[in-house]
């Protein structure tokens, strides 16, 4: 007997052994596998190490997350991309391959789906077939689902490390330069408001972690996420607010911006929006406008300036003002852009530092402070250059409060 129809009969003899009235343990379920596998006589003459592998499998496929759960639980596997049953692909090491197996049935991928978004209280199906998720490790989920999808229920799943890249780390993997991040932590301490952008997949979320751990451990902290991601480390009053999806259940839709605006009553020294999408741009602008100095977002963008005008465009999908006033309102509010990118080589660079000095004419003066320089490549093809500084910081009067120079 092949081993794939090794595998359905042992999960056939298992689920009759459990049963689906009660509601088993792991141990039980661990238990009734082993069970089956010593009445199966052409499982006696395997090697150890192939039953232990079958017994894993099994278990994946009836408690956890089937065929993916073995790249869940690698730490070198960054995506997981779904694209049906019969094909999927994995991100590891910086490069991209579809693997040779696939789900059983398309049965068993939407049973895997229903299990992710439930675990986090959402709710996906043809009548709401889009949803953002995370597993319990805080792995970043989304799934597309028919008549939306055509070629099958589609799924993403971002990978985080499991202990968050501290700064020390990227200037290790020459992602920042030593200079720069320190000229950063001084920032962040001094309560700049800092605004990072770039590209999907360029590192937004991991320089965020990573520059929070500048943050002082006394303060008060609230994070607010569409899909709670962010790692922050050795903060004792954390605050994290997730939004929530509306169901035709009765649960009302709970968005980023009544979140935002509900962060304001909890007195907070400083909140950070994990990213900006929409019209929640104008009331995170409005915290770093009054009072919540030291407040941190990411943004999808092409370059530094872009960022700024894509809030623009954000804030007018929430309400109509003058592009003067909006500008304003971000030259007052935004004191540093950090921008991101993914190069070539598939590295992950800090390829921008800018000040925004402020506002004339109706136009962004912006100040370079780092700029990222290309020096060609090495024998092994990797990008080799250097972030150097450009310009001074014209803005001094928070580094001054602070104490710090």
């Amino acid at each position: 007997m092949e081993l794939t129809e090794l595998k359905k009969e042992l999960k056939y003899r298992i689920q009759e052994k459990i049963g689906f009235m009660k509601d088993y343990s792991d141990t039980e379920v661990e238990d009734a596998i082993d069970e089956a596998m010593l009445e199966q006589r052409a499982l006696t003459i395997c090697p150890p190490d192939m039953r232990r592998r079958l017994k894993k499998e099994l278990f994946d496929s009836l408690r956890r997350l089937d065929i993916l759960q073995i790249f869940v639980e690698d730490s070198s596997v960054t995506e997981i991309m779904i694209n049906g049953k019969d094909h999927i692909f994995v991100e590891q090491g910086g490069s991209l391959r579809e693997l040779d197996v696939g789900f059983e049935s398309a049965e068993k991928l939407l049973d895997v789906i229903q299990q992710i978004v439930a675990g986090c209280n959402r709710v996906v199906n043809e009548a709401s077939p889009i949803v953002d998720a995370r597993l319990p490790d805080g792995s970043r989920v989304n799934v597309v689902m028919s008549p939306v999808a055509l070629n099958g229920p589609i799924v993403t799943i971002r990978r985080f490390p499991d202990k968050p890249i501290t700064m020390e780390g990227l200037i290790r993997t020459n992602s920042v330069s030593s200079e720069a991040a320190e000229f950063l932590a001084k920032l962040v301490r001094a309560k700049y408001n800092v605004f990072i952008s770039g590209g999907t997949g360029s590192g937004k979320t991991t320089f965020l972690n990573a520059l929070s751990y500048f943050i002082p451990i006394h303060e008060r902290v609230v994070t607010i996420e569409d899909s709670a991601e962010l790692q922050l480390q050795g903060l004792a009053n954390l605050v994290r607010l997730e939004t929530r999806s509306g169901n035709g259940e009765g649960c009302r839709e709970i968005t980023m911006r009544e979140l935002i605006r509900s962060s304001l009553r909890m007195r907070p020294d400083r909140i950070i929006v994990g990213e900006v999408r929409g019209a929640e741009a104008f009331d995170m602008l409005q915290c770093m406008n009054t009072g919540h100095d030291g407040s941190m977002s990411t943004g999808h963008a092409n370059s530094g300036k872009d960022m700024l005008a894509r809030l623009e465009n954000m804030v007018l999908m929430g309400m109509e003002l003058p592009l003067g006033a909006i500008r304003q309102q971000i030259a007052s509010g935004v004191d540093i852009v950090v921008h991101l990118g993914r190069l070539r080589d598939k590295s992950r660079r800090v390829l921008e530092i800018a000040e925004v000095v402020g506002c004339e004419g109706g136009e962004f003066k912006w100040n370079p402070l780092f700029l990222f320089r290309e020096e060609g490549e090495d024998e092994e093809g990797r990008i080799m250059g250097k972030l150097e500084k450009e310009g001074i910081l014209l803005h001094e009067h928070k580094l001054k409060a602070a104490g710090l120079s």
